[in-house]
C-alpha cells in the first residue's frame, strides 16, 4: 500500500569560515491514506521487537496496522467481521485501509488462543498478521496498547498514534493542539494539503474506556482561547496580546479538571475580543468572525464564546466545547447555533488563570449537542452542588419576557412562539403542573424591597452590567496589558477592536464610587429574586422554574454593517441570571423557517428556551433535561444547516 508521508531530517548548513550543524526537530508526520489526511507523531506509544526481521522491509514509511485485543480462545474470521463492525459504527478515525497490519492480542484469563482468519487475510488485504506471546509465536509490545488503528515504523518498530485530520471550515478555531507528553499540549504542526483552513487532528476514540474515575474519557473538547493551558499561548482574540505572553506554564483549574475526567483537548477556538460581545462584520478586525453553519451560513454565530458554538454546531468530530459566560457569551452562541449551553452558577468552577472580563459576573460553562452527555460533562464539572432527582412543579412563565400570554392568545403554527408553546405543554405533562403566567416587571414593583426607592428593575440595574465589565477588565486586563506592550514596544499602543475600546472608553469616563453603586444594586437584586421569585426547596432545590426565549428562529445576517459598538446598558431577560448569580441554561426546542437572502430558498434555524431556577441548583437542571431528552420531550441535534434529522 502506497502512503505519501513528510519525513522530518538533520539539515547541514555550510558556512565559509566553520560549520555549523542545525538538528531540525522532528514534529510528526501527515500521511494520505484511502484518500484521508492522517497525522502520526513524532513520539512512539510502543515499539514492537525484531520488527525489521517480522516486517522483512528495508522502507522508513509507516504501515498502518490495528491493535485488537480479544478475549476468544479461537479468533476467527466471524470475530474479525465483528471487530470490524464495532470500530466503524464506533470510530471516524479507523477504517479498513489499518488493516494493512493486525496485531491480536489475547486479553482472556486462561488458555492458549490461536487465530483461524483463513481467508479473511487475503479478503481484507492483510499483509502482516503478529499475535502476542500468549498466541504461540507471538511477541509482545514494549508497551501494552489500547484496541484501534496505529502506524508502525518496520524498520524500527515504532509504534505511532493515528490522529485524523480534519479541515476547520467554519473557522472556528485558532488552532489544533496534541499532547507535549509532558502534561500540557503543543500546536498541532501538521497540515492537510492544499487546505485554506486550521488543521485538527483527532485521535481514535478506541484508544479510550470510560471508567468511574475518567467518566469522560476520549470525549473530545474544544476550549475557548481565555482559558490558560500549560505550553500553549492564550490570544483572548487580540493578536497582539498572544505575541505578546509567552506559553502558560499551567493549565486552568476548570480545563484540568475536565481533562482529568479523560477530556481530550483538540484544539483553542476563537474569542471575540477580550471576550467582549462583537457582531460578526462590524467589529471583528483582528480575528476573522467564525462561521455559524445553522440555515444558509452566514448567520452570525454569536458573541464572545462564537468559536466553541459554531465548532460545535459545525463538527461531528468534536463532542464538547467550553466557553464562558459574563452577560450572555455561552446562552447567546447557544440559542444561535442551536445547542445546549450554559451559564452555570456563579462560582461553580474555579477561573483561576482565565482572562477576566468581571470576576463578580465571570462563569464557565459547556456546549453539546445531547442531553445526556451534557449531564455526564456537567455532573463531573460542577461538584460543587447537590443532585436532585426529583423537579419543581411550578413553573414561571413571564408573559413580558415572552411577548404575551400564550394562553388566551395561541400563537400561529409554525411560529417560534407556536414551538415554545408545545414544548412547555410537554413540561407541563412531564410535570405535572402548569404554567403561572407573571408580569416580571409587575412582580417587582409588588413586592421589591421598602427601603428601595427606584421605580424599575431597568432604572435600577440600566448601567450596573456596563459597569462592571468595563471598570474590572480596565483594572485586570487592559491597563496592564497596555503598559506590558508599550514596554515592549517603544511606548506604543496595541490595537484594540472596537467593542472593547468602547466599553474600555466608557469605563474610564465613569466617575468614582460607580463600582461600589453596582454592587450594591446587583446585590439587591439578587437578594429579591432568591426571597420572592425562586426559593430553596429541600426535595426539589428549587421551588421554581423560570423560563424565557433565548433564540427564535430570527435572522441576523453576517453580511451587513448594523452600527458602531457602544457600552451594553440597559436590563432584560438575559440578565437576570447575571445579577442573580443563578444558573440560566439553554435547550434547543424547534426550527423556525425564513427565506434566505443567501440562497434563495426556505432555510431554518434554531429555536431555544432559556430555564433559569435557583443558584446551585445546577445539577437538578441537568437531570431535568436528560429526564426530558429520555422521555422524548427533548431531543438531540445533529451538526450542519438543520438541527435535527
Amino acid at each position: 500500500m502506497k502512503i505519501a508521508s513528510l519525513v522530518a531530517a538533520s539539515l547541514t548548513l555550510g558556512l565559509p569560515a566553520y560549520a555549523v550543524q542545525v538538528a531540525v526537530q522532528p514534529v510528526g508526520r501527515t500521511l494520505t491514506l484511502g484518500n484521508i489526511s492522517y497525522f502520526a507523531p513524532s513520539s512512539p506509544v510502543s515499539q514492537i521487537p525484531n520488527a525489521a526481521t517480522l516486517f522483512k522491509s528495508t522502507s522508513g514509511d509507516l504501515i498502518p496496522f490495528s491493535v485488537i485485543p480479544t478475549a476468544k480462545s479461537v479468533f476467527d474470521q466471524q470475530a474479525l467481521l465483528e471487530t470490524i463492525n464495532t470500530w466503524t459504527s464506533k470510530d471516524d478515525v479507523w477504517s479498513d485501509a489499518f488493516l494493512t497490519g493486525v496485531y491480536i492480542t489475547f486479553d482472556g484469563t486462561y488458555g492458549t488462543p490461536k487465530t483461524s482468519l483463513g481467508g479473511a487475510l487475503t479478503h481484507f488485504g492483510i499483509e502482516h498478521l503478529l499475535r502476542s506471546k500468549r498466541f504461540s509465536a507471538g511477541v509482545d509490545l514494549t508497551t501494552p496498547l489500547p484496541s484501534g488503528p496505529y502506524f508502525v515504523e518496520p524498520t524500527t518498530g515504532n509504534i505511532f498514534q493515528a490522529y485524523r485530520l480534519y479541515n476547520d471550515e467554519n473557522q472556528s478555531f485558532l488552532y489544533g493542539t496534541i499532547p507535549d507528553g509532558h502534561g500540557g499540549f503543543q500546536v498541532l504542526s501538521a497540515r492537510i494539503p492544499g487546505a485554506a483552513t486550521e488543521t485538527i487532528g483527532v485521535p481514535s476514540r478506541l484508544y479510550f474506556t470510560p471508567t468511574p474515575e475518567k467518566p469522560l474519557a476520549g470525549f473530545r473538547l474544544a476550549v475557548k482561547d481565555i482559558y490558560d493551558v500549560k505550553g500553549l499561548r492564550t490570544g483572548c482574540g487580540n493578536r497582539a496580546f498572544w505575541q505578546l505572553y509567552p506559553p502558560k506554564e499551567r493549565t486552568a483549574p476548570a480545563i484540568q479538571r475536565l481533562l482529568d475526567g479523560g477530556m481530550v483537548l483538540v484544539g483553542k477556538a476563537k474569542t471575540s475580543q477580550f471576550a467582549n460581545g462583537e457582531t460578526a462584520t462590524d467589529d471583528w478586525v483582528d480575528l476573522h468572525a467564525p462561521y455559524n453553519p445553522r440555515g444558509d451560513g452566514y448567520q452570525d454565530g454569536s458573541s464572545s464564546s462564537t468559536g466553541p458554538g459554531t465548532a460545535t454546531a459545525a463538527y461531528p468530530w468534536l463532542d464538547f466545547a467550553v466557553g464562558s459566560d459574563t452577560g450572555g457569551s455561552m446562552r447567546g452562541p447557544a440559542g444561535a447555533n442551536g445547542l445546549f449551553g450554559n451559564r452555570p452558577s456563579h462560582g461553580a468552577v474555579s477561573l483561576d488563570d482565565v482572562m477576566p472580563l468581571s470576576p463578580e459576573l465571570d462563569t464557565a460553562g459547556i456546549f453539546s449537542r445531547d442531553a445526556n452527555l451534557w449531564a455526564l460533562a456537567g455532573h463531573w464539572w460542577y461538584t460543587n452542588f447537590t443532585s436532585y432527582s426529583k423537579f419543581p412543579k411550578k413553573i414561571l412563565f413571564p408573559i413580558d419576557f415572552f411577548g404575551g400570554s400564550f394562553l388566551t392568545n395561541p400563537p400561529a403554527p409554525g411560529t417560534a412562539d407556536a414551538m415554545f408553546n408545545t414544548f412547555i405543554g410537554k413540561l407541563e405533562k412531564f410535570l405535572g403542573t402548569t404554567r403561572t403566567e407573571v408580569d416580571f416587571a409587575d412582580l417587582w414593583n409588588a413586592t421589591k424591597p421598602t427601603n428601595v426607592s427606584t421605580p424599575s428593575l431597568q432604572t435600577l440595574l440600566s448601567t450596573t452590567y456596563a459597569d462592571l465589565i468595563s471598570l474590572d477588565q480596565i483594572a485586570l486586563v487592559a491597563d496592564p496589558f497596555i503598559a506590558d506592550y508599550g514596554a515592549e514596544n517603544d511606548g506604543r499602543m496595541p490595537f484594540i477592536d472596537p467593542a472593547p475600546l468602547a466599553r474600555w472608553n466608557y469605563g474610564r469616563g465613569l466617575p468614582s464610587g460607580r463600582k461600589a453603586e453596582a454592587l450594591v444594586n446587583k446585590t439587591i437584586f439578587m437578594n429579591w429574586f432568591a426571597s420572592q421569585v425562586i426559593k430553596p426547596n429541600p426535595e426539589t432545590c428549587a421551588d421554581a422554574i423560570l423560563l424565557y426565549p433565548q433564540s427564535s428562529g430570527r435572522t441576523n445576517y453576517r453580511n451587513r454593517y448594523i452600527s458602531p459598538p457602544s457600552a451594553p446598558l440597559g436590563f432584560s431577560s438575559g440578565r437576570v441570571a447575571v445579577h442573580a448569580e443563578t444558573p440560566d441554561m439553554v435547550v434547543p426546542v424547534g426550527e423556525a423557517p425564513f427565506n434566505s437572502t443567501i440562497t434563495g430558498k426556505t432555510e431554518y434555524l434554531p429555536v431555544t428556551l432559556s430555564f433559569i431556577t435557583a443558584k446551585g441548583c445546577d445539577l437538578m437542571l441537568f437531570n431535568l433535561f436528560s429526564a426530558l431528552q429520555d422521555a422524548g420531550a427533548l431531543k438531540p441535534v445533529v451538526t450542519g444547516p438543520r438541527m435535527f434529522v
